[in-house]
């Protein structure tokens, strides 16, 4: 079977038929947002701010969990999932939230105006690492509580194994997934960035998946992580090998079962 037409996906991230869609990414971002609201304070926070807070979760979650005695802020530069995150804060009436469409790296707030910040994801995706940090801690009050979540590296690592046996030896391959995290490399951006690290919490999810076709189908996999893997490799013969693969590894043991590593990682500023 040949049939690829997976990676004929072109997402429109403007569309409101896509962001309807997106909510809530359960497939990945949940899984470190519920994290990220297990473990954040919630005491004595009366302006808190989430970076990078997309179509609003956990945003808007956050927000309601602290109550109206706390104001939340969002930012965001993606002009369509704001929107979205707007609709969610009408429907829902919460009235201790504001959008703001911004860079994390030239962030609009004056210093020292949070008492906590948070990110869910945000670190492996931010154009610029560095300075966005530098902008969090720029903002963040003496005293004020940085807490993000990030995948680490090692994540999907059976999807990983099987791509790499079907590429072989490959540089864009191993480029694309020694650029994950480590707590390690968490830590040091933090402690550069003017934040002491105060707590980690690791935690190992799963997605499983019937078999590679599955997979490779899935909507937010091929949102999230398929033009990606396309730049690795453009060629559609790849892709039919590396999901016969895929469905190989899941004849043999009953389903496709793909390991998720999460941290938690919390920081002071000083």
């Amino acid at each position: 079977m040949d049939d690829v037409s997976f990676l004929d996906f072109e997402p429109d991230f403007s569309s409101p038929r896509v962001m309807g869609a997106y909510d809530e990414l359960p497939l990945w971002s949940a899984m470190f947002g519920l994290l990220l609201l297990d473990e954040v304070p919630l005491a004595n926070v009366a302006t808190a701010l989430d970076v990078g807070c997309g179509t609003g979760f956990p945003l808007i979650e956050l927000a309601e969990r602290l109550g109206a005695h706390s104001h939340v802020h969002g930012l965001d530069p993606w002009k369509a999932g704001l929107a979205r995150a707007a609709e969610k804060i009408a429907g829902r009436a919460t009235p201790n939230v504001t959008l703001h469409e911004g860079s994390a790296s030239a962030m609009p707030f004056p210093d020292a105006t949070f008492n906590l910040i948070v990110s869910n994801l945000g670190v492996n995706n931010f154009d610029d690492r560095i300075g966005a940090i530098r902008e969090c801690r720029r903002v963040a009050k003496p005293g004020a509580t940085l807490a993000l979540t990030t995948n680490l590296r090692g994540h999907m690592r059976e999807f990983y194994d099987a791509f790499a046996t079907v590429l072989g030896d490959d540089a864009k391959l191993r480029e694309h997934v020694e650029h994950r995290a480590t707590v390690e490399s968490v830590k040091s951006l933090l402690t550069d960035g003017g934040f002491a690290v105060t707590r980690v919490v690791e935690k190992t999810g799963t997605m499983r998946f019937a078999d590679g076709s599955a997979l490779l189908n899935h909507h937010f996999i091929k949102l999230g992580f398929l033009d990606a893997w396309k730049q690795i490799a453009p060629e559609r013969a790849i892709f039919a090998k590396l999901r016969d693969a895929l469905n190989a590894t899941a004849r043999e043991e009953g389903e496709l079962r793909l390991t998720i590593p999460m941290a938690y990682v919390e920081a002071g500023a000083v």
